[in-house]
């Protein structure tokens, strides 16, 4: 299985919102910038099962704009359990409500992304950038051990989705 870990495009700083956290949005930049990175992802073939996102409101905008670039015909899920705090428990709790699906993406946060990523692969520092993606390959589901195979920030993602030197699939 594979799983995409996607942090939320830029939003919103903390000190510039009146709301709650739960509910700051990505700026106009940062939905431009995460509309380039799912450009990116169609370029490279991404095709996930199912995008589940933390329930907040900046993660939701991010899988929305994924699923719409990805031409999902399935909306993107919420999920508590992506929500900041999220661990490894969460993703065994998720990997066991999507156990028939080939790739999954998940939307969220930092630190949390970056220090599941790190447990997955055996240990080392791994930092999700927002809007970067992470892909890491499972190599044992139930025992939680797989192999990062990317981790692109979302520039080289825009880039890859104006570069035309790169085979397209049909549309």
């Amino acid at each position: 299985m594979d799983i995409y870990f996607v942090r939320h495009g830029a939003a919103v700083e903390q000190q510039e919102w009146k709301g709650s956290d739960r509910e700051r949005p990505l700026t106009d930049a940062g939905a431009r910038q995460m509309t380039r990175a799912a450009e990116g992802l169609a370029a490279l073939g991404v095709h996930p099962d199912r995008i589940i996102s933390s329930p907040l409101v900046r993660a939701r905008q991010t899988a929305d704009i994924l699923a719409k670039e990805l031409r999902l015909t399935e909306r993107p899920v919420a999920d508590d359990r992506l929500a900041p705090g999220f661990g490894i428990e969460g993703l065994t709790a998720i990997l066991e409500t999507y156990s028939g699906s080939g790739s999954l993406v998940l939307v969220g946060h930092e630190p949390d992304f970056s220090t599941v990523i790190g447990r997955l692969i055996g240990g080392g520092r791994v930092e999700c950038k927002k809007g970067s993606l992470a892909r890491v390959q499972l190599k044992d589901a139930k025992g939680l051990t797989g192999v990062l195979l990317w981790l692109l920030p979302p520039k080289l993602l825009g880039g890859i989705a104006r570069d035309d030197r790169l085979p397209r699939e049909a549309e």
